[in-house]
């Protein structure tokens, strides 16, 4: 009998600033993959590797206060590197759904536009990192980051401990990215209820696998 090839999988990156929503939206999706009857993995960033929570520490914990532009950019990168290679490509070589709470793009616009950085460089380092991984649907939860940032929680991590002047700049370049690629992003108000918003993103992600749901 001939070999059948494994049809690749689906990657689906949730980003946003803080506080947008995006854990909430990747739960609510995995079960409607599921009820699609496929395969579904959920992972996120900085994080779900074996050096993962390593370099999750360093970048999130507020004991690294002052951290360097770079060496956040490039922490970011190597832990992204090490994500597509150990967890997202071998997923989609299988054939899985992968949604991931965020992806390159939070480095373009955390880095790229809220720190003193060229957004050029911290692009061309992310995607000699990924092998030039592209989502191929990224949705992009807008939210104001005073709303946003009250969201987040009592207890602010080393990011969100900026101030209101860095999250407004990641919030520019976010949909800068989004405006430069509008047939990749699914844009939506984070300020929209979650029911309204998981509807939107249904519609999109199960068109995308080609069916409803079982």
């Amino acid at each position: 009998m001939p070999e059948t090839t494994q049809p690749r999988g689906l990657f689906v990156a949730f980003e946003g600033g803080e506080g947008s929503g995006k854990s909430t939206q990747v739960q609510r999706l995995v079960a409607v993959v599921e009820g699609c009857g496929r395969e579904v993995l959920a992972t996120r960033e900085p994080g779900a590797t074996r050096i993962g929570p390593a370099i999750r520490s360093l970048l999130l914990d507020p004991v690294y206060t002052g951290l360097s532009p770079r060496a956040e950019a490039l922490l970011y990168a190597a832990n992204r590197a090490e994500h597509v290679a150990e967890v997202i490509e071998p997923a989609l070589a299988q054939g899985v759904v992968v949604l991931c709470d965020r992806y390159i793009d939070s480095s373009l616009a955390y880095q790229g536009a809220g720190r003193p950085l060229e957004a050029d460089t911290v692009e061309l380092v992310n995607t000699w990192a990924t092998g030039g991984l592209l989502p191929d649907l990224t949705v992009l939860l807008d939210v104001d980051p005073e709303v946003g940032l009250v969201r987040a929680g009592a207890v602010p991590d080393r990011v969100e401990a900026e101030p209101l002047e860095f999250h407004q700049a990641v919030r520019r370049g976010f949909l800068a990215l989004a405006a430069r690629a509008p047939e990749r992003y699914l844009v939506l108000d984070a300020s929209l209820s979650v029911d309204v918003i998981a509807a939107t993103v249904t519609e999109r992600v199960v068109g995308l696998l080609g069916g409803g749901a079982a």
